[in-house]
Order: structure tokens, then sequence, then C-alpha cells
């Protein structure tokens, strides 16, 4: 039976969630700016919840990114020095994925615009369409101004907008939705319902390829540099 880990930092929501003998069982809190102090002693008290030893994981899921710089890089930290120590493989999770495997679990919703406020005027951006209850990208991930993001070009039927990018700047999205949850923060229980699609794939990486995924380059580089 496979036992899998999951964390996510990459938004103001810090999460954890664990698959055990078949259960999943998850901690989510949102707490900008504390997600350093807090991600090691949800992940203890998740484990001890479920009488885990670290040692019985498989392998550890994370949000690669979008999002937040600083967030997604305590992420990628944390999963290394784990999977390091534990010599366990990762599965890089795209957090715009995560938004709308959570709408689908939450909305019903089959396909789904996934829009994270990317500060800056510009969002990160993701249509993904549910098959076989998985989310699966549609296209590419980018990050725009919120004029030019687009649907698929084979896009038809409903879609749903999921995502802090549906509240910062829903008037300027030149895109229509029937629904939209613009409060929706991308939650570990989800990031890990993909993980496990992902394991099953053997999508599997050794620990050092546990590397950030931020779309904007120009910011990531300057931020080193700096």
């Amino acid at each position: 039976m496979t036992t899998l880990l999951a964390l996510d930092t990459a938004t103001e929501a810090c999460s954890v969630a664990l698959l055990h003998d078949g259960k999943v069982i998850s901690h989510y809190e949102v707490i900008p700016r504390l997600h350093a102090q807090r991600l090691l002693p949800m992940i203890k008290q998740l484990l001890a919840e479920a009488d885990v030893p670290l040692s019985a994981l498989d392998a550890i899921a994370f949000g690669r990114g979008p999002g937040a710089f600083t967030g997604v890089r305590i992420a990628v930290g944390v999963v290394q020095g784990l999977a390091f120590a534990l010599d366990r493989p990762v599965l890089p999770i795209s957090n715009l994925a995560v938004l709308a495997q959570r709408a689908q679990r939450e909305h019903a919703a089959m396909q789904v615009a996934a829009a994270i406020d990317a500060r800056m005027d510009e969002v990160y951006w993701g249509c993904y369409r549910a098959e076989n209850g998985e989310m699966r990208l549609q296209g590419v991930e980018a990050v725009l101004a919120p004029e030019q993001v687009e649907l698929p070009r084979s896009a038809s039927g409903e879609w749903f907008g999921a995502g802090t990018g549906w509240g910062a700047f829903a008037e300027r999205l030149a895109v229509k939705v029937t629904g939209r949850d613009a409060a929706m923060l991308p939650h570990a229980e989800d990031l890990l319902s993909l993980a496990g699609f992902a394991w099953a794939r053997g999508e599997a990486v050794v620990a050092d390829q546990a590397q950030p995924v931020y779309l904007r380059d120009k910011v990531a580089v300057a931020k080193q540099v700096g």
C-alpha cells in the first residue's frame, strides 16, 4: 500500500496531507508569512496523528509553483531535506493544477481556468480539464497581464474560475466563466490526489530534481542575485 506525503506553501495557505492505508488526512491553515515556522510542526503532527514514521513514506509531493517566491522555496527546501535524508523520490506538482483539482472536488467543476495573483499586475494562468478524475493541463501555464489570458483553442462548454487572480482581476480577465471561487487557495489534499496519479505513472524524480517553477524567470533571477 502506497504511503505519500504532500505539502504546499506556495500561497498564503500552508497545508500538508498524507495518504496511508488508503486513507487521507490533512491539515490546512491560511497563515501568510508563517510557513517556515509552521510547516515542519504540521508534518510532525500529521504523521503522529496517523501513527506513521517518516521512514514509511514512499515519496514526497510538493507544490512546485507558480506562487510566491519565498513560499515555493520553503517547500522545495523542506522536501529536498526530507527526501535526501530518507532516500525517497519526490513528485513536483503544479499549484495551478492543484487549484483546478480543488475546484473539481468542492464545486464539481470539470473545466477550470485557474488564476493566481502574481503581483506586478499579472496572473499565473492555466486551463485544466478533468480526465478520469484528474485535472490535466490544456495548453501551457503562463504569467500574463489579465487582458492577455485565454482559454484553449479547442475550448467549449462551461468553465469555472478558481484562484485569487479571479478576485484581484475579475473585471480584466478576458475570459467568461459560469462560476468562480476567487478566494480559493491550493490545498495539499488535492495536491495529494494529483500526486497519486503521477506516482502511478512513474513520474517521481530524485530529490535534487525538486526544483521550483516560477514562470516569471526575471523575478527569480533578480531575487537570487540580490
